[in-house]
């Protein structure tokens, strides 16, 4: 059983992750909509530039956490955009392979190039420690969310209520 100390902790971390959250999101809108891009399309577009070779949906969609169905309306619209292309994928004959176009990559690189300023400003009086220390815990709770969901069978964790 976690101390009251752990449980408040975690608690606040999770709020504030939360109120972080839609403060990134608002801030990344801000930064690139004259792109026509939003944070949920940038998010994909890197999704899609950093992954090692061309992925279908749902395996994008499970690298990011998303729902596929998420995804999906999202590459959708950026095909219709011009930013995406879907390709045959060898393994799978429905699943097709998502890939940026030119203009995709061109949108993609014109975000990051704004990305690198911002986030050293947003840095701005941390230390590189701060940060990775910062990124440790999250991705620790993150795996630990993945591997149990800190629930038992046929029991509530609460959170229908807050999500």
């Amino acid at each position: 059983m976690l101390s009251m100390d752990i449980a408040t902790a975690i608690t606040d971390l999770v709020l504030e992750t939360f109120r972080l959250n839609g403060a990134l999101l608002a801030s990344g809108d801000a930064l690139i909509a004259d792109l026509g891009l939003t944070s949920a399309r940038w998010q994909v577009l890197g999704a899609i530039a950093y992954a090692p070779q061309p992925l279908p949906v749902a395996h994008i969609a499970r690298n990011m956490g998303l729902t596929r169905q998420a995804v999906q309306r999202l590459v959708n619209e950026m095909a219709a955009d011009g930013l995406l292309d879907m390709a045959p994928n060898p393994h799978h004959r429905r699943a097709k392979l998502v890939i940026l176009t030119a203009a995709g990559h061109a949108v993609f690189e014109a975000a990051m190039a704004r990305q690198k300023p911002w986030a050293e400003a947003l840095g701005r009086d941390l230390t590189a420690a701060d940060i990775d220390g910062a990124r440790r815990v999250l991705a620790a709770l993150r795996s630990r969310l993945l591997l149990d969901d800190n629930t038992t069978e046929g029991e509530s964790d609460g959170m229908e209520e807050h999500v």
